[in-house]
């Protein structure tokens, strides 16, 4: 199996994108392609006595900036080392892609070089997040701002087969984000989705009220991506400001230092669970092969986790498992694969 990865997206690559890639090729039997100037690649690794064994490099000199317009890796920026490796994807050069640069530039690289799954209205940006159960899914986390009932009928099939597949939860329920849990609240899309989602090949819990979330009440959180990335930022916020304020607590005086010492154990335990490097990445779901968003700030930990995504999604095959499903709704009859990014 054949990993692309952009060797040029991110905060800290290209150092942080080879200690990963490096670490993937020994331990997930994977090769991994990288996207980017070759040169660099090389001095970087020489310098840092790491071994390129089982890497391959596509070169490339240009790189995507998160401040340039998303359309650019399309465009004037076509040659860079994200729209290289979107196209190596589509030209099956490698069975799946990951890049910790651009949300946008990713998301619109992706919806016209590597093309959406027959019937898919929009791909939806699906992070991974803690609860008290385990884990569950946001769909959208942010690349649909306006959305329409039928694509948060998608979104919730989407993000069921990827917890089916490649998380090994067994009939996820589909939570519908809402302001509560009566069938007749929220706005007329959501009042809509919800009539949609009882029709749905999934287990559909009903409305979801934020509070629940975190408790773990659905496997799968479907919303649009306005709501969805505030629920996101606020995820993330909250997760950081509750350990920060642990450690305040704990670390004022002599007593709860001892304290701290005593509960060490379950304070990293909840650190390690918090810690977005353990994931690895936001999946895109809806693209006809699996490309997986990194942290912009990801270090070596996260490339190797976004890359074992990756290798989950293929070996899982979530976009067969979503292409069926969709089937089974008669979404392939309604929407044609096409490129339009217009709600």
């Amino acid at each position: 199996m054949k990993i692309i990865v952009d060797a040029f997206g991110g905060d800290n690559a290209p150092l942080e994108v080879l200690k990963g890639a490096a670490e993937a090729v020994q331990k997930l039997e994977v090769e991994v392609v990288l996207t980017g100037n070759e040169k660099i690649i090389r001095e970087t690794a020489d310098k840092n006595g790491i071994s390129l064994d089982k890497i391959s490099i596509i070169h490339t000199e240009s790189v995507i900036d998160i401040h340039e317009e998303p359309t650019a890796v399309i465009k004037e920026k076509d040659d860079c080392s994200m729209a290289v490796g979107l196209k190596a994807l589509a030209e099956g050069k490698g069975d799946a892609f990951v890049s910790a640069g651009s949300t946008g530039a990713l998301v619109v690289g992706a919806t016209f070089i590597a093309k959406r799954i027959k019937g898919v209205k929009r791909a939806a940006l699906a992070p991974i997040m803690p609860t008290a159960k385990g884990h569950m899914i946001l769909v959208d986390g942010g690349a649909n701002v306006d959305c329409r009932p039928e694509m948060l009928v998608q979104f919730g099939i989407m993000g069921s087969c990827y917890m089916n597949k490649v998380m090994g939860v067994q009939s996820p329920k589909v939570g519908l984000v809402n302001v509560g849990s009566e069938d007749t609240k929220g706005r007329e899309l959501e009042l809509e989705a919800y009539r949609q989602f009882k029709n749905a090949p999934v287990s559909f819990y009903g409305n979801l009220e934020a509070r629940e979330i975190p408790f773990g009440a659905c496997e799968v959180v479907v919303s649009d991506g306005f709501t969805g990335n505030v629920l996101l930022k606020l995820y993330e916020g909250m997760g950081s400001f509750f350990s920060h304020t642990l450690k305040d607590m704990l670390m004022t005086s002599v007593g709860g230092k001892l304290a701290a010492l005593m509960i060490m154990k379950k304070i990293k335990a909840f650190k390690k669970k918090m810690d977005y490097t353990e994931v690895g990445g936001a999946v895109l779901l809806g693209i006809s092969k699996p490309v997986i968003k990194a942290h912009g700030s990801s270090n070596g930990t996260a490339f190797y986790n976004a890359i074992r995504q990756a290798k989950n999604c293929v070996e899982g095959k979530v976009v067969e498992e979503i292409t069926a499903s969709l089937a089974a709704l008669g979404g392939d009859k309604k929407s044609p694969a096409n490129t339009n990014t217009n709600a």
